[in-house]
């Protein structure tokens, strides 16, 4: 019975999920890619991230007193230079983000 092991596998335990995070009201617009025209370090270039992350870059900019094309500008220099570059800038923008979320929930504990 090898399917049912398969199955078995990809439906998990029974045990309730702790964190849901369908649970309250989950705004599906968050997970929308969105594409915005930026500019970094003077070259103008497309960027697409989900809203929730915009909106993440958004407060960040905010925190630093800058727009979000500088903020962006930032992070593409300084992986320049100290990683010399990156092939996905999207993806670490976006693991920009998540770690800046979590730093601000660590410090809000």
């Amino acid at each position: 019975m090898v399917y049912g092991r398969l199955e078995e596998r990809r439906t998990g335990s029974d045990r309730p999920i702790r964190f849901d995070p369908f649970a309250r009201e989950f705004d599906m617009g968050l997970a929308q890619p969105c594409s915005r025209s930026v500019r970094l370090n003077g070259f103008a270039t497309c960027l697409r991230l989900e809203q929730v992350y915009w909106d993440i870059l958004g407060e960040m900019a905010k925190a630093n007193h800058c727009s979000v094309s500088t903020l962006l500008s930032h992070v593409d220099r300084e992986v320049h230079l100290r990683h010399g570059g990156v092939r996905n800038f999207s993806a670490l923008v976006r693991v920009v983000c998540v770690v800046h979320s979590l730093k601000v929930e660590m410090a809000g504990a």
